[in-house]
C-alpha cells in the first residue's frame, strides 16, 4: 500500500498520484506535509531533484479539495433565503485566486504548471491554474484571468506585480503564497517585487519558501515576509547537498584543449541524454559549432535565444530527438528535464553552489548520475573545496584508446 495513505488525502488525489507512479513521499515531502497542512509559514531547503515541487502541491492541493467539498455540502444544504449572501461568498471563492506560485522563471513556472494541472486531472478535480509569465502577451494573460477564474496562479514576480497594480487580478482571498527556488527569488532583481505582492495580500496568508539552497541573507530576507516560519533544512540535517545516486569525475585538460578534451569525452561515454554547462555565450556558441561539425546530436539554449526556439530545443531534448544540450547557468534556471543521465562542465562554475545545482539535473528520483568536470590543474582546489562542501568524492579519470579510464 502507498506511503501516501498515511497522509490522510483526499481519495481522488490519492488516486492521481498512483496514476503518477508516486507511491511512497520523499524526504521533503514526508516532513513538511503537517506543516503546511496546519497553515504554517515554511522555510525548507532540499537537494535538487528531492520532489520539492510535489512537496507543496499535494497538502496545498489536498486543503482546496477538501475546503471546495465543504463549500459544496454548504451549498446544497443553504436553502432559506437567509443563507442567500453566505451561498454568494462561498461561490465567489471557488472562483476565486487562492494560492499564488512566484517562480524565477518561464522555464519553471510552466514545468510547475504542468505538473499542477497533470495531477488535477489525474485526480480528476477541479482546481484550475493558470501561468502568467513576464514575456506573456499582458492583455491575453488579463482575458485569461477573467475567462478561466484561476484557483492557482503560477507567476514570475514582475508579472504578478504588474497586474495587481494594473488592478486586472484580485489577490484578497489568496490563502498561500509560494516562492519556488526562493533563493533566486529573493534576490535584488525580484525582492521588491515580492515585497509589494505580499503586502498585497491578507497578512494572515500562508508563506512557502523552498530551495535547494538557502544562505544566512535568504533567510534574513524570507523573515521579513513570514511569520514564525518553521525552518527545515534536509541538507544540513543530512549532510548531503547531492543525492548519492551521483558519482562525481574529472578530467584535467590545459585550458585551450576543454572543447576538444570534451569532444572525446562525449564520444568515449556515449552517456545517453546529456546536458552540458558552459559559462560563457561565447564558449558556448564556439562549442557548439565544433560539436555539429563533428555530428553530434546537439542543441544550445543561450541567453539571446528567442522563446519559441528557446522552447523547441528543450522539448526535443526532452523527447530524444536531441542528445546533447549546451546550456549557461542562466538559461537553464528552473530547467526541469526527468531521465538526464549524464551532466558535463566544460567550465567549473563560478559560484560553488551552482555545482550543486547543475549536479542535481542528473540522478533524479533516484536514478543513477554522472556529474563530469574538465579542469585545469590550477583548478584542483575547487575539486577539493567541493568534496568538502559537498560530502561527495571525486575520482580523476583519463581517455586511454578512445576510453575512460582510471580509478
Amino acid at each position: 500500500m502507498s506511503e501516501f495513505y498515511n497522509f490522510n488525502l483526499n481519495n481522488n488525489i490519492l488516486s492521481g498520484l498512483d496514476k503518477l507512479g508516486l507511491k511512497n513521499p520523499t524526504s521533503i515531502q514526508e516532513k513538511t506535509f503537517l506543516t503546511i497542512s496546519n497553515n504554517r509559514d515554511l522555510i525548507a531547503c532540499s537537494a535538487t531533484g528531492t520532489g520539492k515541487t510535489m512537496a507543496y502541491l499535494i497538502p496545498l492541493l489536498n486543503v482546496l479539495v477538501n475546503n471546495q467539498s465543504s463549500t459544496n455540502q454548504e451549498d446544497d444544504t443553504n436553502i432559506s433565503t437567509k443563507n442567500i449572501n453566505v451561498q454568494q461568498d462561498n461561490n465567489y471563492s471557488k472562483n476565486a485566486v487562492q494560492v499564488i506560485i512566484l517562480v524565477p522563471t518561464q522555464e519553471l513556472g510552466a514545468q510547475v504548471a504542468r505538473e499542477t494541472h497533470k495531477l488535477c486531472e489525474l485526480s480528476n478535480i477541479s482546481i484550475k491554474t493558470l501561468l502568467l509569465i513576464g514575456d506573456g502577451n499582458i492583455n491575453r494573460q488579463i482575458e485569461s484571468i477573467k475567462h478561466n477564474k484561476p484557483n492557482i496562479v503560477v507567476c514570475t514576480p514582475s508579472r504578478l506585480a504588474k497586474l495587481i497594480k494594473l488592478k486586472k487580478i484580485k489577490v484578497h482571498q489568496v490563502k498561500t503564497l509560494v516562492l519556488d527556488e526562493a533563493d533566486r527569488l529573493m534576490d535584488k532583481t525580484c525582492y521588491e517585487d515580492i515585497l509589494f505582492i505580499r503586502k498585497s495580500l491578507m497578512k494572515r496568508t500562508q508563506v512557502l519558501l523552498f530551495s535547494a539552497s538557502m544562505n544566512k541573507k535568504t533567510i534574513k530576507s524570507a523573515n521579513v515576509i513570514t511569520y514564525k516560519p518553521v525552518i527545515l533544512d534536509l541538507i544540513s540535517e543530512n549532510k548531503e547537498c547531492i543525492p548519492k545516486t551521483i558519482k562525481h569525475i574529472y578530467f584535467i585538460s590545459d585550458r585551450r584543449q576543454r572543447i576538444e578534451m570534451l569532444r572525446k569525452i562525449v564520444k568515449a561515454n556515449n552517456g545517453g541524454k546529456t546536458l552540458i554547462f558552459i559559462n560563457t555565450k561565447y564558449d558556448l556558441e564556439e562549442t557548439f559549432q565544433k560539436l555539429q561539425y563533428h555530428h553530434y546530436n546537439v542543441g544550445s539554449i543561450a541567453g539571446n535565444l528567442d522563446n519559441h526556439t528557446k522552447k523547441k530545443v528543450i522539448e526535443d531534448f526532452k523527447s530524444g530527438k536531441i542528445q546533447y544540450l549546451l546550456a549557461t547557468d542562466v538559461a537553464s534556471r528552473g530547467l526541469q528535464i526527468d531521465n538526464i543521465s549524464t551532466v558535463i562542465n566544460l567550465n567549473l562554475p563560478e559560484e560553488s553552489i551552482e555545482y550543486q545545482h547543475r549536479a542535481g539535473r542528473c540522478g533524479r528520483n533516484g536514478n543513477i548520475g554522472l556529474c563530469i568536470s574538465i579542469i585545469t590543474e590550477n583548478e584542483l582546489s575547487k575539486i577539493k573545496k567541493y568534496q568538502k562542501l559537498f560530502h561527495v568524492n571525486f575520482v580523476q579519470k583519463k581517455l586511454f584508446q578512445g576510453k575512460i579510464v582510471g580509478k
